[in-house]
């Protein structure tokens, strides 16, 4: 049985806006994704809220900065087959970064661990599907999501980014924006049970293609 580690912020944990609770487990993304793979594989959910590519935020209670964080969730779950990392937005927070190149730095690094972090079983480096999140939509009553990037133009460089340093690095990349928004989602930022059900979806033959070449290497 493959495993697959969604390594990700509130986006992956679930967040319902609308109820300040969670979505149900079947709606979050990373269960759509392991009902998607039929059974190849269980697929685990890392999602935390606030969650950074590299940065602290002590105005929280957990550690969310995910470089430090990584090593025990790869060794937690491990083997593990494949990684997703869907983060960024925290980065993107004016107190914290602000900075698509920032947040660029912070995948590299992430990548960079979970290529290194020795499995057991002999077990080689997991295959990497990097995902740029939905772009925020206007927060609360304040327009231009103020609480994150006040250049918005950040945004824009985010995608293709992120998209460059996938190539360099030669891991996957996908671009949830291409399949989900955070319209509907309630607070801009977030998303409703269609959207982030979207992305598990659309992420299913990406992981699968990605399961399937291990299963031919390693044969």
């Amino acid at each position: 049985m493959h495993t697959v580690l969604c390594y990700g912020d509130s986006l992956t944990w679930g967040v319902n806006a609308h109820t300040g609770g969670r979505h149900r487990h079947q709606d979050r993304w990373p269960s759509v994704l392991e009902a998607g793979l039929g059974g190849g594989a269980v697929v685990v959910n890392a999602g935390l809220n606030g969650r950074t590519t590299m940065f602290d935020d002590y105005g929280v209670a957990a550690d969310r900065n995910g470089v430090r964080v990584l090593p025990t969730i790869l060794a937690t779950f491990e083997p593990i087959d494949v990684v997703v990392f869907m983060l960024g937005t925290n980065d993107l927070k004016t107190f914290v970064s602000g900075s698509a190149v920032a947040v660029a730095q912070g995948i590299k690094r992430l990548v960079e661990i979970a290529r290194s972090t020795p499995q057991s079983e002999a077990v080689p480096a997991p295959g990497i599907v990097v995902v740029s999140p939905p772009e925020p939509l206007s927060l609360g009553p304040v327009p231009s999501f103020p609480l994150l990037s006040p250049r918005t133009a950040e945004w824009g460089a985010l995608a293709p980014g992120l998209g460059q340093l996938c190539r360099d690095l030669s891991v996957g990349f996908f671009d949830a924006a291409t399949v989900a928004s955070a319209a509907g989602g309630g607070d801009g930022i977030h998303l409703d049970v269609p959207n982030t059900r979207a992305i598990g979806a659309a992420l299913v033959p990406v992981v699968a293609d990605m399961l399937a070449q291990r299963e031919a290497r390693a044969a």
